[in-house]
């Protein structure tokens, strides 16, 4: 089937019917939690746990995708859990569009996709909207989860790689972590794995 991005996560989306398990990620919580609040951006902000997580934290927060059936199951989420006046989503094809303005936090967690969408380039603008003092916060696939749909000859990029395709200038960044973190993960009929996230935690000077 020939897809663009949007048309298959639209699919993706489209096709869950069970709630979201409103659970934030693991490495977002452990390298967020606690920073001084401010105005956050999601890329790829899926159905909305993470940007509804960093809103019940205190943050303002934008998030982005390009399904709007993710983005329908977010607002929905964020009214629940009554964070809708401190959480937006927007809809953007990160390849002909990008959200305006500077943030405090920049957020992409598991922007990956199948599709190809334009990421490096997306990730660059990213680090661009990102304030002075600010955050840029990637995470990315660093292993293959047992259930996971992706093809199994998938090479994940490594933090080192994900850092060279953004191609900071050193000088005006300070690295936090920069390389992989093991996780439990759980599948969807109950599984346990243990995999990689690779993660790029930098701060802007």
């Amino acid at each position: 089937m020939d897809d663009t991005p949007q048309t298959f996560w639209d699919r993706v989306y489209s096709g869950k019917t069970k709630p979201t398990g409103g659970r934030p990620s693991f490495a977002l919580t452990r390298f967020i939690e606690g920073r001084p609040k401010g105005r956050a951006l999601e890329l790829g902000c899926a159905r909305g746990d993470d940007a509804i997580w960093l809103a019940q934290q205190g943050w303002t927060v934008a998030g982005v995708d390009i399904s709007e059936a993710a983005l329908e199951a977010a607002r929905l989420a964020a009214s629940s859990a009554g964070v809708e006046t401190r959480v937006h989503f927007e809809r953007h094809d990160l390849a002909e569009s990008f959200p305006q303005g500077s943030f405090d936090l920049v957020i992409a967690m598991f922007l990956q996709s199948p599709v190809p969408f334009g990421r490096t380039e997306a990730l660059r603008r990213a680090a661009r909207a990102v304030e002075k003092g600010g955050f840029l916060f990637l995470v990315t696939h660093g292993s293959r989860a047992p259930w996971s749909w992706s093809d199994p000859e998938t090479v994940f990029p490594t933090a080192d790689a994900e850092m060279a395709d953004l191609a900071l200038d050193p000088t005006a960044w300070r690295e936090v972590f920069v390389g992989s973190m093991p996780r439990t993960a759980f599948g969807p009929a109950g599984e346990q794995a243990t995999i990689l996230d690779t993660i790029v935690a930098i701060e802007r000077r």
